[in-house]
């Protein structure tokens, strides 16, 4: 009787995932449809413009991820834990003590940045011209560092929809009007980096009023005793401190290659090279989908000792990431320049190599995701510090060799190296800690299943001039035939066809 209630429970789990991945991929879509749009009105202002508003990016998430103290993390693990055990005031004190503690440190960290900023810019990256994007950019830390923790309350909370459209749609979207209207009112360049100042402002005053709205209980003052405040205190920051260096860590790694670009190259080429980035970033959105409610769910479960509902979810998960990211990656690998070309210009089809190498690398590290949810369910936040330390510490030594003679070609190779061995050592340390090794034999299905519509596509791709329509076909084809020799090849399994059979009802339901 157990494990019929634990397989009624697994069945409404992952049906919970996959109907806010839904809500995930409405507002991720709508997200990178805004992006684009963001981007391609700034890389107007030129490479150089584009570059230097990147850089300034980078240098505001430094100093986000070091002064949040690892609390977003945090937040986003006890209170799903605490949500477990229906712990209430445990979990009032966590977000309590949590926002406090970010707004002074928002302060301290928007003041050193702007004190710093003529350091930066000139003795760091040679670039005067970035000195008041940093001054601005650093008015908005203190919001920054506080929407962010509001958002692990919301994805705590399993609020996904609303996680969804406040970070991913009406952000941007604010990013894009305030852009519009600053080049309409005939601003110049300083338009870029406003707008991006009023579009975490948004993100701020959306967030907080939705938990005070929807989640009024966090905001009522917790009935604890000192003593347990103290003990709560210590497991958080325990947990929380490592993600500082962790978290520090990983976005030097993941923007170490523009940082060195930009002292070896210049801005020019970290404009070139950041268009590379923004569409191997395609390649996070699978992830994205399933990874924002799967991690609340597997750390409630942890609480519970739920380990075989942990097994399975992990796999299943990691086989959606496979099913999706697996074409889109060979997708970027055979048609780099066209794509480019279409969304940003013949102007920046220097980034061609670079991007086809980073979608390898990207498709790598989409593989990872699930590995990393399981190492911090776990509470093992100081592994994952030593991973990306790692990772960082030879992705540096890389870029140095290789971005002096190779450029940007270089620094996305580094790239690739790097997360394919960052997944090999979670990979590794998943199977040790937990042993979960969250692959199913009907991956191999679905690898074999890409083999033949990449050959046909490579030969067509040869044969048919290549224009926007013939793209279009080319890529409806290869998905198509893909997903054919997938059901063919039997690389979808019962918990697939459960999903697939809910989808169908639901849509059938709602069109009678």
């Amino acid at each position: 009787m157990q494990e019929e209630i634990n397989q009624e429970k697994l069945d409404y789990s992952l049906k919970l995932i996959v109907k806010s991945s839904v809500f995930v991929f409405i507002g991720i879509l709508l997200s990178k449809i805004l992006t684009y749009v963001y981007r391609i009105l700034i890389s107007k202002f030129g490479p150089e413009v584009y570059g230097i508003f990147s850089l300034s990016i980078i240098v505001l998430l430094w100093f986000g991820v070091f002064f949040s103290f690892g609390l977003y993390d945090g937040i986003l693990r006890f209170i799903s834990f605490y949500r477990g055990k229906n712990e209430i005031n445990k979990i009032r004190y966590v977000f309590r003590t949590s926002i406090i503690f970010l707004f002074i440190s928002g302060i301290v960290s928007g003041i050193l940045l702007y004190l710093f900023s003529n350091f930066i810019a000139i003795n760091i990256l040679h670039s005067p011209d970035l000195v008041v994007f940093l001054q601005i950019i650093s008015l908005s830390i203190p919001f920054y560092t506080l929407s962010f923790g509001l958002l692990a309350v919301i994805q705590a909370y399993e609020r996904v929809k609303a996680h969804s459209i406040i970070s991913d749609v009406l952000r941007n979207l604010v990013n894009v009007v305030t852009l519009g209207i600053f080049i309409f009112l005939g601003f110049k360049t300083n338009a870029v980096i406003l707008s991006y100042l009023l579009g975490i402002l948004a993100l701020f005053l959306l967030s907080y009023f939705y938990c005070r709205h929807a989640i009024p209980e966090i905001f009522v003052k917790p009935k604890v005793s000192y003593r347990l405040k103290k003990v709560i205190r210590k497991d958080v920051f325990r947990y929380s401190l490592p993600f500082i260096f962790s978290g520090i860590i990983y976005e030097i790694f993941v923007n170490l290659d523009s940082f060195v670009i930009g002292y070896f190259k210049g801005a020019t080429d970290v404009g070139y090279y950041n268009v590379a980035i923004l569409l191997a970033s395609f390649l996070a959105i699978a992830p994205t989908l399933f990874t924002k409610l799967f991690f609340p769910l597997i750390t409630k479960e942890f609480s519970l000792k739920n380990f075989g509902s942990i097994k399975i979810l992990s796999k299943q998960v990691e086989k959606w990431v496979l099913i999706i990211n697996l074409p889109l990656c060979l997708l970027i690998i055979l048609f780099p320049g066209a794509v480019i070309n279409l969304l940003f210009g013949s102007e920046y089809i220097a980034a061609e190599i670079s991007l086809r190498i980073l979608g390898i690398g990207m498709f790598f590290y989409s593989l990872t995701t699930v590995l990393e949810n399981l190492i911090s369910m776990i509470g093992k936040s100081k592994v994952l510090m030593t991973n990306i330390f790692i990772a960082a510490v030879l992705n540096l030594v890389l870029n140095v060799l290789l971005v002096p003679r190779y450029g940007m070609a270089g620094a996305a190779f580094s790239t690739m190296l790097m997360y394919f061995i960052l997944g090999i050592i979670l990979f590794f340390q998943v199977k040790n800690y937990t042993k979960i090794i969250p692959f199913k034999k009907d991956m191999l299905k679905i690898c074999v299943s890409i083999i033949p519509p990449t050959i046909l596509l490579f030969f067509l791709r040869n044969l048919i001039p290549v224009n926007l329509l013939s793209i279009i076909l080319q890529v409806l084809f290869f998905i198509l035939t893909y997903l054919l020799l997938v059901f063919i090849t039997k690389g979808i399994d019962r918990n697939d066809l459960m999903i697939l059979k809910a989808i169908k009802k639901k849509i059938f339901r709602n069109n009678k």
